[in-house]
Protein backbone atom coordinates (compact mmCIF):
# COMPACT_ATOMS: atom_id res chain seq x y z
CA UNK A 1 0.00 0.00 0.00
CA UNK A 2 1.37 3.56 -0.91
CA UNK A 3 2.77 6.09 1.89
CA UNK A 4 0.03 8.77 2.70
CA UNK A 5 2.52 10.93 4.35
CA UNK A 6 -0.41 13.52 5.00
CA UNK A 7 -2.52 10.73 6.55
CA UNK A 8 0.39 9.46 8.17
CA UNK A 9 1.48 13.05 10.18
CA UNK A 10 -2.61 13.71 10.47
CA UNK A 11 -2.36 10.50 12.57
CA UNK A 12 0.39 10.89 14.85
CA UNK A 13 -0.14 11.75 18.30
CA UNK A 14 1.54 14.44 20.72
CA UNK A 15 3.13 11.87 22.88
CA UNK A 16 6.82 11.31 23.36
CA UNK A 17 8.74 8.43 21.08
CA UNK A 18 11.13 7.99 18.17
CA UNK A 19 10.88 8.11 14.96
CA UNK A 20 12.82 5.89 11.69
CA UNK A 21 13.16 7.54 8.43
CA UNK A 22 12.71 4.71 5.82
CA UNK A 23 14.01 4.87 1.79
CA UNK A 24 12.51 3.13 -0.86
CA UNK A 25 14.68 -0.03 -0.29
CA UNK A 26 13.60 -0.32 3.50
CA UNK A 27 16.91 1.13 4.98
CA UNK A 28 16.95 3.58 7.89
CA UNK A 29 18.26 6.69 6.93
CA UNK A 30 17.77 8.92 10.23
CA UNK A 31 16.73 7.69 13.95
CA UNK A 32 15.16 10.63 15.85
CA UNK A 33 13.29 11.40 18.96
CA UNK A 34 10.50 13.96 20.17
CA UNK A 35 8.69 14.88 22.98
CA UNK A 36 6.01 15.34 20.89
CA UNK A 37 5.70 13.18 17.90
CA UNK A 38 3.40 14.37 15.20
CA UNK A 39 5.22 18.21 15.91
CA UNK A 40 8.36 17.24 15.27
CA UNK A 41 7.89 14.96 12.19
CA UNK A 42 5.77 17.36 10.57
CA UNK A 43 8.15 20.09 10.92
CA UNK A 44 10.85 18.18 8.03
CA UNK A 45 8.28 18.72 5.56
CA UNK A 46 6.77 21.83 6.56
CA UNK A 47 9.89 24.19 7.09
CA UNK A 48 11.63 26.30 4.30
CA UNK A 49 15.04 26.99 5.49
CA UNK A 50 16.49 23.66 6.50
CA UNK A 51 19.59 22.46 5.57
CA UNK A 52 20.95 21.36 2.01
CA UNK A 53 21.61 18.11 4.11
CA UNK A 54 18.19 17.42 5.62
CA UNK A 55 16.66 18.70 2.87
CA UNK A 56 18.54 15.95 0.54
CA UNK A 57 17.18 13.48 3.43
CA UNK A 58 13.91 13.92 3.08
CA UNK A 59 13.88 13.88 -0.45
CA UNK A 60 14.71 9.93 -0.20
CA UNK A 61 12.34 9.42 2.86
CA UNK A 62 9.83 6.80 1.31
CA UNK A 63 8.27 5.48 4.64
CA UNK A 64 8.38 6.34 8.25
CA UNK A 65 7.74 4.07 11.26
CA UNK A 66 7.52 5.50 14.95
CA UNK A 67 6.91 3.96 18.58
CA UNK A 68 5.83 6.27 21.31
CA UNK A 69 7.30 6.16 24.74
CA UNK A 70 6.47 6.86 28.10
CA UNK A 71 8.46 9.61 28.60
CA UNK A 72 11.35 11.80 26.91
CA UNK A 73 14.01 10.35 28.91
CA UNK A 74 12.96 6.62 27.43
CA UNK A 75 12.88 7.97 24.16
CA UNK A 76 16.47 9.31 24.21
CA UNK A 77 17.35 5.32 25.27
CA UNK A 78 15.50 4.00 22.52
CA UNK A 79 16.81 6.60 20.03
CA UNK A 80 20.29 6.10 21.26
CA UNK A 81 19.88 1.97 21.23
CA UNK A 82 18.86 2.18 17.66
CA UNK A 83 21.29 3.99 16.21
CA UNK A 84 24.04 2.36 16.87
CA UNK A 85 22.42 -0.90 16.05
CA UNK A 86 21.27 0.60 12.81
CA UNK A 87 24.05 3.39 11.58
CA UNK A 88 21.94 5.29 9.89
CA UNK A 89 23.70 7.36 7.15
CA UNK A 90 22.32 10.72 8.20
CA UNK A 91 22.53 10.44 12.03
CA UNK A 92 26.22 11.98 13.60
CA UNK A 93 27.95 9.07 14.79
CA UNK A 94 30.40 8.54 17.01
CA UNK A 95 32.87 5.64 17.58
CA UNK A 96 32.19 3.49 20.27
CA UNK A 97 34.75 2.71 22.82
CA UNK A 98 34.29 0.23 24.65
CA UNK A 99 36.06 1.03 28.02
CA UNK A 100 38.45 3.41 29.43
CA UNK A 101 41.33 2.72 30.99
CA UNK A 102 41.93 2.69 34.56
CA UNK A 103 44.39 2.40 37.24
CA UNK A 104 43.97 -0.09 39.71
CA UNK A 105 45.52 -1.27 43.42
CA UNK A 106 44.54 -4.90 43.97
CA UNK A 107 43.77 -6.19 47.15
CA UNK A 108 47.02 -8.66 47.47
CA UNK A 109 49.21 -8.43 51.17
CA UNK A 110 51.51 -6.28 48.38
CA UNK A 111 48.87 -4.62 46.55
CA UNK A 112 50.08 -3.78 42.35
CA UNK A 113 49.62 -1.13 40.70
CA UNK A 114 48.33 -1.55 37.35
CA UNK A 115 46.72 -0.53 34.17
CA UNK A 116 43.55 -1.94 33.49
CA UNK A 117 40.39 -1.95 31.11
CA UNK A 118 37.15 -4.80 31.56
CA UNK A 119 35.04 -5.10 34.38
CA UNK A 120 36.02 -3.92 37.98
CA UNK A 121 35.57 -6.02 40.93
CA UNK A 122 35.20 -5.20 44.47
CA UNK A 123 38.26 -6.72 46.05
CA UNK A 124 40.45 -4.26 44.25
CA UNK A 125 40.66 -0.48 43.94
CA UNK A 126 39.79 1.14 40.84
CA UNK A 127 40.86 5.44 39.81
CA UNK A 128 40.04 7.22 36.68
CA UNK A 129 38.63 6.87 33.90
CA UNK A 130 41.20 8.18 32.40
CA UNK A 131 40.88 9.50 28.46
CA UNK A 132 42.91 7.75 26.87
CA UNK A 133 46.21 4.86 27.82
CA UNK A 134 48.81 6.86 27.68
CA UNK A 135 47.56 9.21 30.50
CA UNK A 136 46.81 6.33 32.41
CA UNK A 137 50.47 4.71 31.83
CA UNK A 138 51.90 8.26 32.28
CA UNK A 139 50.44 8.08 35.80
CA UNK A 140 51.74 4.93 36.73
CA UNK A 141 55.22 5.52 35.63
CA UNK A 142 55.28 9.35 38.14
CA UNK A 143 53.61 7.24 41.04
CA UNK A 144 56.49 4.46 40.56
CA UNK A 145 59.23 7.22 40.71
CA UNK A 146 57.32 8.56 44.33
CA UNK A 147 56.48 5.74 45.92
CA UNK A 148 58.14 2.62 44.31
CA UNK A 149 55.25 0.22 44.25
CA UNK A 150 55.64 -3.56 42.48
CA UNK A 151 53.53 -3.45 39.08
CA UNK A 152 54.92 -7.16 37.71
CA UNK A 153 51.98 -9.89 37.90
CA UNK A 154 51.42 -12.16 40.57
CA UNK A 155 52.97 -14.94 38.71
CA UNK A 156 56.55 -13.06 38.59
CA UNK A 157 55.81 -11.56 42.24
CA UNK A 158 55.74 -15.06 43.67
CA UNK A 159 58.89 -16.95 42.37
CA UNK A 160 61.31 -14.06 42.13
CA UNK A 161 64.21 -14.91 44.16
CA UNK A 162 66.23 -11.78 43.23
CA UNK A 163 65.38 -8.34 42.80
CA UNK A 164 64.49 -6.85 39.29
CA UNK A 165 65.42 -4.31 37.50
CA UNK A 166 63.09 -2.18 38.15
CA UNK A 167 64.05 -1.85 41.85
CA UNK A 168 67.59 -1.65 40.91
CA UNK A 169 66.46 1.95 38.79
CA UNK A 170 64.62 2.57 42.06
CA UNK A 171 61.28 1.81 40.86
CA UNK A 172 60.58 -0.78 42.79
CA UNK A 173 60.92 -1.64 46.31
CA UNK A 174 60.93 -5.04 45.22
CA UNK A 175 58.78 -6.50 48.40
CA UNK A 176 59.27 -9.66 46.19
CA UNK A 177 62.10 -10.62 48.27
CA UNK A 178 61.46 -9.05 51.59
CA UNK A 179 63.48 -5.49 50.93
CA UNK A 180 60.85 -3.58 52.44
CA UNK A 181 58.34 -4.93 55.27
CA UNK A 182 54.17 -5.50 54.39
CA UNK A 183 53.35 -1.55 57.19
CA UNK A 184 56.58 0.62 55.16
CA UNK A 185 54.70 -0.78 51.71
CA UNK A 186 51.11 -0.80 52.96
CA UNK A 187 52.12 3.14 53.84
CA UNK A 188 53.35 4.02 50.31
CA UNK A 189 50.42 2.19 48.81
CA UNK A 190 48.15 4.15 51.13
CA UNK A 191 50.43 7.11 50.25
CA UNK A 192 49.43 6.38 46.26
CA UNK A 193 45.82 6.08 47.09
CA UNK A 194 45.83 9.48 48.44
CA UNK A 195 47.05 10.94 45.04
CA UNK A 196 45.19 9.12 43.02
CA UNK A 197 42.23 10.76 44.66
CA UNK A 198 43.55 14.04 44.45
CA UNK A 199 44.86 15.16 47.64
CA UNK A 200 48.59 15.40 46.93
CA UNK A 201 48.55 18.15 50.16
CA UNK A 202 47.83 15.28 52.60
CA UNK A 203 50.67 13.24 50.89
CA UNK A 204 52.70 16.10 51.28
CA UNK A 205 52.00 16.64 55.17
CA UNK A 206 52.15 13.13 56.03
CA UNK A 207 55.41 12.42 54.09
CA UNK A 208 56.73 15.81 55.83
CA UNK A 209 56.18 14.44 59.21
CA UNK A 210 57.37 10.60 59.17
CA UNK A 211 60.49 12.35 57.28
CA UNK A 212 60.97 15.08 60.74
CA UNK A 213 60.02 11.56 63.05
CA UNK A 214 62.79 9.74 61.01
CA UNK A 215 65.33 12.49 61.62
CA UNK A 216 64.34 12.93 64.94
CA UNK A 217 64.82 9.16 65.73
CA UNK A 218 68.23 9.45 64.05
CA UNK A 219 67.30 6.97 61.26
CA UNK A 220 69.04 9.21 58.61
CA UNK A 221 68.49 6.72 55.79
CA UNK A 222 64.85 6.54 55.84
CA UNK A 223 64.55 10.55 57.00
CA UNK A 224 66.52 10.60 53.17
CA UNK A 225 63.97 8.50 51.22
CA UNK A 226 61.13 10.47 52.42
CA UNK A 227 62.78 13.49 51.56
CA UNK A 228 63.86 12.41 48.20
CA UNK A 229 59.57 11.33 47.72
CA UNK A 230 58.86 14.62 49.03
CA UNK A 231 60.56 16.44 45.77
CA UNK A 232 59.59 13.83 43.31
CA UNK A 233 55.93 14.18 44.36
CA UNK A 234 56.50 18.17 44.11
CA UNK A 235 58.59 17.72 40.81
CA UNK A 236 55.21 15.97 39.47
CA UNK A 237 53.22 18.46 40.63
CA UNK A 238 54.74 20.93 39.09
CA UNK A 239 54.69 19.27 35.69
CA UNK A 240 52.30 17.13 35.36
CA UNK A 241 49.05 17.95 36.80
CA UNK A 242 46.69 20.89 36.72
CA UNK A 243 45.18 20.49 40.61
CA UNK A 244 41.87 22.06 41.84
CA UNK A 245 41.43 24.01 44.76
CA UNK A 246 38.38 21.24 45.05
CA UNK A 247 38.21 17.33 45.00
CA UNK A 248 35.73 18.12 41.78
CA UNK A 249 34.85 14.75 39.51
CA UNK A 250 33.63 16.12 35.95
CA UNK A 251 33.97 15.92 32.43
CA UNK A 252 34.35 18.88 30.16
CA UNK A 253 32.89 18.72 26.69
CA UNK A 254 33.55 20.82 24.11
CA UNK A 255 32.40 20.82 20.67
CA UNK A 256 34.90 22.71 17.73
CA UNK A 257 33.96 23.54 14.10
CA UNK A 258 36.66 24.38 11.35
CA UNK A 259 35.40 23.87 7.58
CA UNK A 260 32.68 22.16 7.78
CA UNK A 261 34.47 19.52 10.04
CA UNK A 262 33.76 18.94 13.80
CA UNK A 263 35.57 18.02 16.80
CA UNK A 264 34.32 16.75 20.45
CA UNK A 265 37.20 17.46 23.10
CA UNK A 266 36.44 15.44 25.98
CA UNK A 267 38.78 16.53 29.28
CA UNK A 268 38.10 14.39 32.91
CA UNK A 269 38.64 15.79 36.36
CA UNK A 270 38.70 13.28 39.26
CA UNK A 271 39.23 14.26 42.65
CA UNK A 272 40.18 17.69 41.21
CA UNK A 273 43.25 16.24 39.13
CA UNK A 274 43.22 16.91 35.65
CA UNK A 275 43.56 13.27 34.07
CA UNK A 276 43.99 14.58 30.50
CA UNK A 277 41.68 14.84 27.33
CA UNK A 278 40.91 13.20 23.98
CA UNK A 279 39.26 14.73 20.42
CA UNK A 280 36.90 12.33 18.81
CA UNK A 281 35.33 13.16 15.38
CA UNK A 282 32.13 12.17 14.57
CA UNK A 283 30.60 11.11 11.21
CA UNK A 284 27.70 12.73 9.23
CA UNK A 285 28.29 15.92 10.93
CA UNK A 286 28.68 17.89 7.96
CA UNK A 287 26.10 21.02 8.73
CA UNK A 288 24.81 20.16 11.82
CA UNK A 289 25.22 22.90 14.87
CA UNK A 290 27.44 22.75 17.39
CA UNK A 291 24.66 22.00 19.63
CA UNK A 292 23.22 18.93 17.79
CA UNK A 293 26.83 17.15 17.83
CA UNK A 294 27.27 17.97 21.53
CA UNK A 295 23.80 16.02 22.21
CA UNK A 296 24.62 13.60 19.91
CA UNK A 297 28.14 12.93 21.74
CA UNK A 298 26.55 13.50 25.10
CA UNK A 299 23.94 10.63 24.38
CA UNK A 300 25.50 7.97 22.55
CA UNK A 301 28.92 8.28 24.94
CA UNK A 302 27.39 8.41 28.71
CA UNK A 303 24.84 5.64 27.90
CA UNK A 304 27.52 3.41 28.00
CA UNK A 305 30.02 5.04 30.46
CA UNK A 306 29.93 5.80 33.92
CA UNK A 307 29.13 9.37 34.63
CA UNK A 308 30.65 12.03 37.02
CA UNK A 309 28.09 14.20 38.69
CA UNK A 310 28.62 17.02 36.94
CA UNK A 311 29.35 17.34 32.82
CA UNK A 312 30.65 21.14 31.58
CA UNK A 313 29.72 21.87 27.84
CA UNK A 314 31.11 24.40 25.46
CA UNK A 315 27.90 24.76 24.19
CA UNK A 316 24.05 25.75 26.43
CA UNK A 317 21.84 22.36 25.61
CA UNK A 318 18.61 21.25 26.48
CA UNK A 319 19.33 18.42 28.42
CA UNK A 320 16.53 17.45 31.07
CA UNK A 321 15.81 14.15 29.61
CA UNK A 322 19.38 13.47 29.57
CA UNK A 323 20.26 14.74 32.95
CA UNK A 324 17.03 12.34 34.21
CA UNK A 325 18.49 9.29 32.06
CA UNK A 326 21.88 9.55 32.89
CA UNK A 327 20.74 9.79 37.16
CA UNK A 328 18.90 7.15 37.00
CA UNK A 329 21.50 5.29 35.68
CA UNK A 330 24.25 5.83 37.58
CA UNK A 331 22.40 6.40 40.81
CA UNK A 332 23.09 10.09 41.73
CA UNK A 333 22.00 13.36 40.46
CA UNK A 334 24.23 14.40 37.10
CA UNK A 335 23.70 18.03 35.85
CA UNK A 336 24.66 19.14 33.02
CA UNK A 337 25.80 22.84 32.72
CA UNK A 338 27.15 25.67 30.42
CA UNK A 339 26.95 28.68 32.61
CA UNK A 340 30.65 28.83 34.88
CA UNK A 341 32.99 30.73 35.72
CA UNK A 342 36.55 30.66 37.54
CA UNK A 343 38.25 27.78 37.02
CA UNK A 344 35.58 25.90 35.24
CA UNK A 345 35.37 28.58 32.72
CA UNK A 346 39.44 27.87 32.46
CA UNK A 347 38.57 24.32 31.73
CA UNK A 348 36.00 24.61 29.15
CA UNK A 349 38.03 27.62 27.07
CA UNK A 350 41.36 24.91 27.11
CA UNK A 351 38.96 22.19 26.20
CA UNK A 352 37.57 24.52 23.80
CA UNK A 353 41.12 25.18 22.61
CA UNK A 354 42.36 21.86 22.05
CA UNK A 355 39.51 20.97 19.97
CA UNK A 356 40.47 23.32 17.61
CA UNK A 357 44.00 22.19 17.40
CA UNK A 358 43.03 18.90 16.74
CA UNK A 359 40.34 20.16 13.95
CA UNK A 360 43.51 22.12 12.52
CA UNK A 361 46.07 19.14 12.42
CA UNK A 362 43.39 16.76 10.92
CA UNK A 363 43.42 19.42 7.94
CA UNK A 364 47.01 19.78 7.62
CA UNK A 365 46.80 15.60 7.73
CA UNK A 366 44.28 15.25 5.17
CA UNK A 367 46.28 18.00 2.67
CA UNK A 368 49.09 15.61 2.39
CA UNK A 369 46.87 12.60 2.33
CA UNK A 370 44.88 13.98 -0.63
CA UNK A 371 47.58 15.07 -2.29
CA UNK A 372 48.98 11.58 -2.10
CA UNK A 373 45.74 10.16 -3.22
CA UNK A 374 45.18 12.72 -6.15
CA UNK A 375 48.58 11.45 -7.37
CA UNK A 376 48.25 7.78 -7.00
CA UNK A 377 44.46 8.40 -9.00
CA UNK A 378 46.61 9.90 -12.08
CA UNK A 379 49.10 7.05 -11.99
CA UNK A 380 46.19 4.17 -12.15
CA UNK A 381 44.21 6.46 -13.86
CA UNK A 382 41.15 5.79 -11.00
CA UNK A 383 39.31 9.27 -11.07
CA UNK A 384 37.00 7.51 -8.00
CA UNK A 385 39.46 6.06 -6.08
CA UNK A 386 39.05 6.50 -2.58
CA UNK A 387 38.77 3.02 -0.59
CA UNK A 388 41.74 0.59 -1.04
CA UNK A 389 42.43 -3.00 0.48
CA UNK A 390 46.12 -4.71 1.36
CA UNK A 391 46.77 -7.72 1.81
CA UNK A 392 49.69 -9.49 3.41
CA UNK A 393 51.01 -12.76 4.10
CA UNK A 394 53.48 -13.52 7.49
CA UNK A 395 55.23 -16.94 8.45
CA UNK A 396 58.20 -18.18 10.06
CA UNK A 397 59.45 -21.01 7.64
CA UNK A 398 55.98 -22.01 6.82
CA UNK A 399 54.88 -21.93 10.71
CA UNK A 400 52.07 -20.12 11.94
CA UNK A 401 51.11 -18.69 8.80
CA UNK A 402 48.70 -15.14 9.20
CA UNK A 403 47.04 -12.81 6.23
CA UNK A 404 46.64 -9.60 7.42
CA UNK A 405 43.76 -7.11 4.84
CA UNK A 406 44.16 -3.57 6.07
CA UNK A 407 41.67 -1.03 4.79
CA UNK A 408 42.54 2.86 3.86
CA UNK A 409 39.33 4.72 3.03
CA UNK A 410 38.62 8.56 2.41
CA UNK A 411 41.94 9.98 3.55
CA UNK A 412 42.75 7.62 6.55
CA UNK A 413 43.72 4.24 8.07
CA UNK A 414 40.09 2.80 8.84
CA UNK A 415 41.14 0.20 11.82
CA UNK A 416 38.45 -0.83 12.87
CA UNK A 417 37.71 -2.72 9.24
CA UNK A 418 41.14 -4.38 9.71
CA UNK A 419 41.22 -8.48 9.60
CA UNK A 420 43.33 -11.30 9.90
CA UNK A 421 42.90 -14.80 8.60
CA UNK A 422 44.73 -17.56 10.21
CA UNK A 423 45.82 -19.88 7.04
CA UNK A 424 45.41 -23.38 7.79
CA UNK A 425 45.27 -26.36 4.95
CA UNK A 426 47.82 -25.59 2.93
CA UNK A 427 51.65 -26.84 2.21
CA UNK A 428 53.73 -24.03 4.65
CA UNK A 429 55.32 -21.22 2.78
CA UNK A 430 53.06 -22.04 0.43
CA UNK A 431 52.60 -17.83 0.23
CA UNK A 432 50.01 -18.12 -2.62
CA UNK A 433 48.11 -20.95 -1.81
CA UNK A 434 47.80 -18.72 1.61
CA UNK A 435 46.65 -15.28 -0.63
CA UNK A 436 44.18 -17.43 -2.23
CA UNK A 437 42.47 -18.36 0.49
CA UNK A 438 42.69 -15.09 2.49
CA UNK A 439 41.56 -13.69 -0.77
CA UNK A 440 38.49 -16.11 -1.15
CA UNK A 441 37.46 -15.82 2.59
CA UNK A 442 37.33 -11.70 2.46
CA UNK A 443 35.53 -11.45 -1.33
CA UNK A 444 32.98 -14.23 -1.23
CA UNK A 445 31.02 -11.92 1.70
CA UNK A 446 31.35 -9.18 -1.00
CA UNK A 447 29.51 -11.48 -3.87
CA UNK A 448 27.20 -12.15 -1.40
CA UNK A 449 26.19 -8.80 -0.85
CA UNK A 450 28.16 -7.73 2.51
CA UNK A 451 30.63 -5.32 3.01
CA UNK A 452 31.81 -2.73 1.15
CA UNK A 453 33.41 -2.97 -2.34
CA UNK A 454 37.14 -1.47 -2.71
CA UNK A 455 37.98 0.88 -5.30
CA UNK A 456 41.96 -0.68 -5.50
CA UNK A 457 42.82 -4.24 -3.86
CA UNK A 458 46.84 -3.99 -3.52
CA UNK A 459 48.64 -7.37 -2.95
CA UNK A 460 52.24 -6.93 -1.27
CA UNK A 461 53.82 -9.96 -3.35
CA UNK A 462 54.87 -10.40 -6.99
CA UNK A 463 53.56 -11.96 -10.04
CA UNK A 464 52.87 -15.09 -8.29
CA UNK A 465 50.25 -13.29 -5.84
CA UNK A 466 49.00 -11.60 -8.11
CA UNK A 467 47.92 -14.33 -10.24
CA UNK A 468 46.22 -16.21 -7.56
CA UNK A 469 44.35 -12.71 -6.74
CA UNK A 470 42.93 -12.38 -10.38
CA UNK A 471 41.89 -16.10 -10.19
CA UNK A 472 39.69 -15.83 -7.24
CA UNK A 473 38.03 -12.35 -8.04
CA UNK A 474 37.53 -13.70 -11.56
CA UNK A 475 35.71 -17.12 -9.95
CA UNK A 476 34.00 -14.29 -7.48
CA UNK A 477 32.85 -12.31 -10.90
CA UNK A 478 34.26 -9.41 -9.26
CA UNK A 479 36.95 -8.82 -12.00
CA UNK A 480 36.17 -5.07 -12.15
CA UNK A 481 37.62 -4.55 -9.23
CA UNK A 482 41.17 -3.02 -9.41
CA UNK A 483 44.57 -4.58 -8.66
CA UNK A 484 47.93 -3.87 -8.25
CA UNK A 485 51.07 -6.41 -6.71
CA UNK A 486 53.75 -4.33 -4.84
CA UNK A 487 56.71 -6.59 -5.35
CA UNK A 488 60.01 -5.23 -3.94
CA UNK A 489 62.50 -3.65 -5.93
CA UNK A 490 66.04 -4.16 -6.18
CA UNK A 491 67.50 -5.39 -2.92
CA UNK A 492 64.35 -4.77 -1.15
CA UNK A 493 65.15 -1.19 -0.44
CA UNK A 494 61.96 1.66 -0.21
CA UNK A 495 61.74 3.54 -3.32
CA UNK A 496 62.47 1.17 -5.88
CA UNK A 497 58.98 -1.00 -5.52
CA UNK A 498 58.18 -2.22 -8.42
CA UNK A 499 54.29 -1.91 -9.14
CA UNK A 500 52.71 -4.70 -11.26
CA UNK A 501 49.46 -4.78 -12.59
CA UNK A 502 47.53 -7.40 -14.49
CA UNK A 503 47.23 -5.59 -17.85
CA UNK A 504 50.19 -4.31 -18.41
CA UNK A 505 53.48 -6.50 -19.13
CA UNK A 506 55.90 -4.35 -18.02
CA UNK A 507 55.65 -3.32 -14.35
CA UNK A 508 55.03 0.95 -13.22
CA UNK A 509 57.73 2.51 -11.86
CA UNK A 510 57.22 6.07 -9.78
CA UNK A 511 60.25 7.68 -8.89
CA UNK A 512 61.09 7.26 -5.11
CA UNK A 513 59.93 10.87 -4.68
CA UNK A 514 56.43 10.36 -6.16
CA UNK A 515 53.50 11.41 -3.32
CA UNK A 516 51.44 8.30 -5.32
CA UNK A 517 54.30 5.69 -4.28
CA UNK A 518 54.43 7.15 -0.91
CA UNK A 519 50.69 6.18 -0.12
CA UNK A 520 51.45 2.61 -1.53
CA UNK A 521 53.83 2.16 0.92
CA UNK A 522 52.37 3.40 3.71
CA UNK A 523 49.25 1.13 3.21
CA UNK A 524 51.60 -1.75 2.38
CA UNK A 525 53.59 -1.36 5.11
CA UNK A 526 50.68 -1.32 7.50
CA UNK A 527 49.44 -4.38 5.92
CA UNK A 528 53.10 -5.86 6.64
CA UNK A 529 52.53 -4.63 10.06
CA UNK A 530 49.45 -5.83 11.38
CA UNK A 531 50.11 -9.61 9.21
CA UNK A 532 53.79 -9.46 11.42
CA UNK A 533 51.78 -8.20 14.94
CA UNK A 534 49.56 -11.84 14.48
CA UNK A 535 51.70 -14.02 12.95
CA UNK A 536 54.00 -13.93 16.14
CA UNK A 537 51.62 -14.22 18.71
CA UNK A 538 49.80 -16.99 16.92
CA UNK A 539 53.37 -18.66 16.76
CA UNK A 540 54.38 -17.72 20.54
CA UNK A 541 51.09 -19.04 21.35
CA UNK A 542 51.80 -22.65 19.40
CA UNK A 543 54.94 -22.52 20.46
CA UNK A 544 54.71 -21.98 24.21
CA UNK A 545 51.83 -25.32 24.26
CA UNK A 546 54.01 -27.85 21.51
CA UNK A 547 56.32 -27.76 23.87
CA UNK A 548 55.08 -28.89 26.77
CA UNK A 549 52.59 -30.97 24.63
CA UNK A 550 55.03 -33.13 23.19
CA UNK A 551 56.12 -34.40 27.06
CA UNK A 552 54.29 -37.46 27.52
CA UNK A 553 52.36 -36.79 31.10
CA UNK A 554 52.23 -33.29 31.06
CA UNK A 555 48.36 -33.08 30.25
CA UNK A 556 46.27 -29.53 30.07
CA UNK A 557 45.66 -29.21 33.73
CA UNK A 558 49.42 -29.74 34.24
CA UNK A 559 51.09 -27.59 31.84
CA UNK A 560 48.65 -24.54 33.10
CA UNK A 561 50.07 -25.41 36.63
CA UNK A 562 53.15 -24.98 35.31
CA UNK A 563 52.58 -21.87 33.18
CA UNK A 564 50.77 -20.31 35.81
CA UNK A 565 53.45 -20.69 38.45
CA UNK A 566 56.08 -19.47 36.43
CA UNK A 567 54.91 -17.32 34.29
CA UNK A 568 55.29 -18.27 30.89
CA UNK A 569 57.36 -21.00 29.43
CA UNK A 570 60.45 -18.98 29.45
CA UNK A 571 59.82 -19.07 33.92
CA UNK A 572 59.39 -23.00 32.88
CA UNK A 573 62.83 -22.86 30.81
CA UNK A 574 64.94 -21.21 33.89
CA UNK A 575 63.36 -23.29 36.34
CA UNK A 576 65.25 -26.09 38.46
CA UNK A 577 64.63 -29.57 38.98
CA UNK A 578 63.62 -28.80 42.33
CA UNK A 579 61.55 -25.62 42.05
CA UNK A 580 59.42 -27.81 39.08
CA UNK A 581 59.13 -30.44 41.54
CA UNK A 582 56.99 -28.24 43.46
CA UNK A 583 54.17 -27.61 41.42
CA UNK A 584 50.95 -29.29 42.23
CA UNK A 585 50.84 -32.34 39.91
CA UNK A 586 54.37 -32.39 39.08
CA UNK A 587 56.22 -35.35 40.59
CA UNK A 588 60.35 -35.41 41.21
CA UNK A 589 60.31 -38.58 37.97
CA UNK A 590 57.93 -36.55 36.06
CA UNK A 591 59.85 -32.91 37.00
CA UNK A 592 62.99 -34.67 35.55
CA UNK A 593 61.59 -35.94 32.34
CA UNK A 594 60.32 -32.01 32.05
CA UNK A 595 63.67 -30.54 32.42
CA UNK A 596 66.01 -33.16 30.10
CA UNK A 597 62.86 -32.63 27.64
CA UNK A 598 63.56 -28.56 27.85
CA UNK A 599 67.19 -28.62 28.21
Amino acid sequence: MEFDLKLFIASLPLLPGVYRMLDSQGQVLYVGKAGQLKKRVASYFQRSNISPRISLMVSHIERIEVTVTRSEAEALLLENNLIKALKPRYNILFRDDKSYPYIVLTGHAFPRLAYYRGATSKQHQYFGPYPNSHAAKESIQLLQKIFRIRTCEDSTFSNRARPCLLHQIHRCTAPCVGLISQQDYATDVRNANLLLQGKPGEVDVLLRQAMEQAAEAQQYEQAAALRDQLHALHTVQQKQFMESGRATDADIVAVAELDGAHCVNLAMVRGGRHLGDKSIFPQNAEGQAADEVLHAFLAQHYLNHSVPPLILTSTPLAAEALEELLGVQEGHKVQIRHSVSGERRQWLDMALKNALLALHQQAGQQVGQLARLEKLREALALPQLSRIECFDISHTMGEATVASCVVYDSLAMRTAEYRRYNISGITGGDDCAAMRQALFRRYQKLQAGEGKRPDLILIDGGAGQLSVACQVLEQLDLMEIPLMGVAKGVERKPGLEQLLLPQYEKPLQLSPDDPALHLIQQVRDEAHRFAISGHRAKRGKARTTSMLEEISGVGERRRRNLLARFGGLQGVYQASLEELAQVDGISLALAEKIYQQLH
